[in-house]
């Protein structure tokens, strides 16, 4: 396997390719932001934008909002610091954590918004989980196209055309880069958010597998991005906080944790020091499991990836994390697996035609000896909340 000369991301990341120093494209992305971009210019862009929608709508923006680090952060900067009145909308893809909760709860109750939350149907989400872990090897296409999703049809619903989202892809990806104009149009939908499966491919490939619950093609509209024709009548604009205003992790949680009294939270398969890092979903560990058994890393490389180019940690040290944390089984894939009804060999089966070369997907019983053994304190609750595992008729 090949791995970035700086960083420790490795060679099946997606869209991660190579120089000829062997340097990846999100480490010389990461050099163009710190070096190359007028942030001054991008913050008089920002202002700009901000005045073209200014008090001429019932909000002036809607904010999508998980409770997680960025959206909180987002939220905050654009009520505390541009002083605008934002729509917050939620989209709950239902495994949301009880700390995630109570952040939402302390930050809006502080910061003073009003909310619209979206819960779909859960015998839908069931069915498109394993689908999409059938079709891609990643159960969250439900969550990946909701959350894009819901918060454009509520620009319309609200006729409120401005959206702010946070963090910007080339943080973590080579979709784009600082130098590309991001925002969330249909075009990009379709390239990073749905795995290449829209809602009616995704209708025509739906059976009874898991759950008999009969989804048509209306079940599936919270999924689908409206129409541009809609979108552009309204002028509607869809935009990243990152694009204007240097994106910065540690320093923004410092931020919110002082302000709103977030607090982070253990994740599975990620050291405790990044306590802020997808703290939203109680099955994330199963998804950074996954990708480790498609790709051959986890979050953690991830994570300590962005401290390097940040130049908060040497290589060495993120090696011996990502060599600690990265790959352990863990506890929350036995619910997972009780959640779509499966065992534990038809989910490794599911994935192994996902595999990206050169990385060598290791056998079940190998996996099952390397378990994660630091379980999260709120697991229990996880339980409780998804008792979910029966069909509907023996439930």
């Amino acid at each position: 396997m090949r791995y970035c000369s700086r960083c420790t991301m490795p060679e099946t990341a997606e869209t991660l390719g190579f120089d000829e120093q062997g340097v990846c494209s999100v480490c010389r992305q990461i050099e163009v932001k710190h070096d190359q971009i007028d942030w001054e210019q991008r913050g008089r862009d920002l202002d700009g934008l901000l005045e073209q929608y200014r008090g001429k709508y019932d909000y002036d923006c809607i904010v999508p909002f998980s409770g997680g680090k960025d959206s909180a952060f987002t939220l905050w900067y654009l009520i505390k610091v541009k002083k605008l009145k934002c729509l917050v909308v939620r989209f709950d893809h239902g495994f949301m954590r009880p700390t995630v909760e109570e952040n939402c709860h302390k930050a809006l109750r502080k910061l003073g918004a009003d909310i619209v939350k979206f819960t779909p149907n859960w015998q839908v989400v069931r069915k498109l989980m394993y689908e999409a872990l059938k079709r891609r090897g990643d159960f969250c296409w439900h969550c990946h196209t909701g959350i894009f999703a819901f918060p454009m049809w509520e620009a319309l619903r609200q006729q409120v055309p401005l959206v702010f989202w946070g963090e910007p892809s080339s943080e973590y990806s080579s979709f784009y880069g600082y130098n590309d104009v991001e925002e969330h149009d249909e075009r990009r939908f379709n390239r990073i958010v749905n795995l290449g499966i829209n809602a009616e491919d995704m209708l025509g490939m739906l059976d009874n597998s898991v759950s008999e619950y009969p989804v048509s093609l209306r079940d599936l509209k919270p999924f689908t991005f409206p129409p541009t024709r809609d979108l552009r009548k309204l002028g509607v604009r869809s935009v990243f906080l990152g694009h204007f205003i240097p994106w910065d992790v540690r320093k923004q949680v410092d931020i919110i944790k002082q302000e709103l009294d977030w607090q982070g939270d253990q994740v599975e398969g990620v050291p405790p020091e990044y306590d802020y890092e997808k703290i939203e979903c109680f099955v994330q560990g199963v998804r950074d499991y996954i990708k480790w058994l498609k790709r051959g890393f986890g979050r953690t490389t991830h994570v300590t990836s962005i401290d390097i180019r940040n130049n908060r940690m040497d290589r060495a040290t993120a090696e011996k994390l990502v060599a600690e944390y990265d790959g352990k089984r863990p506890a929350a894939l036995d619910l997972f697996l009780d959640i779509l009804g499966i065992d534990e060999q038809h989910f490794m089966d599911l994935i192994e035609p996902h595999v990206v070369a050169p990385h060598v997907m290791p056998s079940c019983e190998s996996c099952q000896s390397n378990c994660n053994t630091d379980v999260p304190w709120d697991y229990a609750h996880w339980k409780k909340s998804v008792d979910m595992g029966k069909l509907p008729e023996d439930a």
